[in-house]
């Protein structure tokens, strides 16, 4: 029995119930491959599963392995597969249900997994299956914008949000947001203007955007709404049995959930590599270390600037 190394959980709860342990290495099934992880980005989502936030969808099995996002080299095809063979690098994203990311090697969907071009880097191909897909499809998809639009992003500098600020900005429009007060620079350096920060007034910019994109969960529909143009959309992207009740009666107002799609992976790698948008890397750990750098970016938000990577080594 080959063994691995990967960071799980025994219950749902707080991050002290991380442990780095040794696992079974899986075998793939029906279209399936077995993947060595070169690179895995942390997301929001992987520590909301970990405290039992979607239980429902993820069930009771345990051990659990955490991490949702990853790049790697395909080791095996499983039956049924026929894009993917050995030495194949690509990078994808896992559902909730299968986390497992974390790891030396892992199984996954043949259908969430995309070639990873040779001009990018596996730790930034690792960063884009969940915020890329999420940008996109709320920019392209919910948002349907247009070139000359003008969109307005909340946590402009975030993970979503940067790569949704330069994908409406590649397509045409121009991007105004909000961010910390102390990364405005870096907003302006985007190309983001005018720059706010998260708590300013939207009276002065009532009636000004055709797109509202919330990526950071601190605008208020209401507030939102006034700044959009009559026939203007709000797409937030952070959702919930509550919102989506809303969205269902409003015109103006809908809740993202990303899904996985291959069009859109091969669609962001091709921006990636082709330097269209970047993918900010602010840390990466080995494995070793990946447990207490994931309790510190859960627990203290850092670090900022850019995505926390995990690597075998």
């Amino acid at each position: 029995m080959q063994t691995m190394k990967r960071i799980q959980y025994h219950r749902y709860g707080g991050p002290e119930l991380m442990r780095l342990e040794t696992a079974e290495v899986p075998t793939p099934g029906k279209g399936q491959v077995l993947v060595r992880v070169l690179a895995a980005s942390v997301n929001a989502i992987d520590w909301h599963i970990r405290n039992g936030g979607l239980r429902l969808f993820t069930g009771r099995r345990f051990p659990r392995g955490m991490g949702g996002d990853f790049a790697g080299v395909v080791e095996q095809a499983g039956p049924g597969v026929t894009r993917l063979k050995a030495g194949d690098p690509v990078f994808g994203g896992l559902l909730p249900r299968a986390a497992g990311a974390f790891a030396e090697w892992v199984i996954a969907e043949e259908k969430y997994l995309a070639r990873k071009p040779a001009g990018l880097s596996y730790p930034k191909a690792a960063c884009l299956p969940t915020a890329g897909v999420t940008a996109l499809q709320a920019v392209a998809g919910k948002g349907r914008l247009r070139v000359g639009q003008r969109v307005f992003i909340t946590g402009c500098l975030g993970g979503v949000g940067r790569m949704a600020a330069e994908i409406a900005m590649t397509r045409g429009a121009s991007v105004a947001g909000s961010c910390r007060d102390t990364a405005r620079d870096d907003a302006q350096a985007l190309g983001i203007d005018p720059v706010f920060g998260f708590d300013f007034d939207p009276a002065p910019l009532e009636g000004t955007f055709d797109l509202v994109l919330d990526t950071a969960s601190t605008l208020s529909v209401k507030a939102a709404r006034s700044l959009l143009k009559p026939d203007g959309r709000f797409v937030d992207v952070h959702p919930s049995p509550a919102k989506f009740a809303r969205s269902a009666f409003s015109r103006h107002y809908s809740v993202l959930f990303g899904v996985y799609k291959l069009t859109d992976f091969e669609e962001l790698a091709r921006a990636a590599a082709g330097s269209r948008i970047t993918v900010p890397v602010a840390r990466t750990v080995p494995l070793t270390q990946a447990a207490d750098a994931l309790t510190e970016l859960e627990e203290k938000h850092t670090p900022k600037g850019g995505k926390l990577v995990i690597t075998p080594q």
